[in-house]
């Protein structure tokens, strides 16, 4: 953690704003409705469900394609911010984003990518420790995209927070050329800044079947501004600055839950011990 601001109002009407949060509407003898991260009115992400006991979830959808920086804030975010406020950079993104209420959190992070699936995966690993695996699919859930890990630690001994970087188009997707140019430019000693809404959502299941039965804090930040910074620094194994814009209307987490974050994002990073 480097600043935290006070909550704030930001963003434009919901019809108006690029990116936003919705329900997937009920059909006729249908499943449980799909929470929804919508860019330019089409669903990007599918998130954790309203229930609270279903597993956490980041799962790209077929219709995420867009990217969400804005030109004027290149400049200024190619360096390092020091407070949230610099700059502007807060209003300037908040005309990307739903009317409501949000938590600005200024940290530093070291990601690593991961891919679904293989070494460091949360959804093969840690979370089937909770809830075992998907009962229908008889697999783990899957996120349909690499992502990036940066920080883990106890809330208390029947919950941990897990932080994610998510990234709207896979890292794939990015540029060599400008991915090369950050590499260099960290390897200078620049820590550039990315720019991101979050969500933090408390899950928990409502039957223990896993091996180490406790609450999943997620802070899932999706990424506004940033892939290429994030993709260098995870290859040059840098630290880059990380500008959350953390929802308190649209997470699943109580008030007094997101007030504990702050404290919770300065302490150290602990991976969980099962059975502790």
């Amino acid at each position: 953690m480097i600043n935290t601001g006070n909550p704030r109002s930001l963003g434009i009407p919901a019809s108006e704003a690029q990116l936003n949060f919705d329900t997937e509407l009920q059909e006729l003898g249908g499943g449980p409705r799909r929470r929804l991260l919508m860019v330019d009115d089409e669903p990007a992400f599918e998130l954790s469900s309203y229930c609270g006991t279903c597993p956490l979830l980041f799962r790209r959808l077929e219709t995420a394609r867009e990217k969400l920086s804005l030109e004027s804030m290149q400049e200024r975010l190619t360096g390092m911010l020091d407070d949230p406020d610099d700059g502007g950079v807060i209003d300037a993104f908040g005309t990307l984003l739903p009317k409501g209420e949000y938590l600005p959190l200024l940290l530093e992070v070291e990601p690593r990518l991961v891919v679904p699936g293989r070494e460091g995966d949360y959804f093969s690993g840690e979370q089937v420790t909770t809830w075992g695996i998907d009962q229908f699919w008889g697999l783990p859930e899957y996120p349909h995209t690499p992502y990036y890990r940066t920080f883990e630690t106890a809330v208390d001994a029947d919950a941990h927070l897990y932080e994610f970087v998510v990234p709207m188009v896979p890292p794939t997707w990015n540029e060599r050329e400008r991915v090369e140019e950050y590499v260099a430019l960290m390897e200078q000693g620049t820590v550039p800044t990315a720019v991101a809404i979050s969500t933090l959502d408390v899950c928990q299941p409502a039957i223990d079947r896993g091996d180490d039965y406790f609450a999943h804090w997620g802070l899932t930040h999706f990424l506004l501004d940033g892939h290429h910074k994030l993709e260098a620094a995870a290859t040059a194994g840098r630290p880059v600055r990380l500008l959350s814009l953390l929802t308190l209307g649209e997470s699943l987490a109580g008030a007094e839950d997101t007030a504990r974050l702050p404290a919770l994002r300065t302490q150290s990073r602990a991976a969980r011990q099962i059975g502790r």
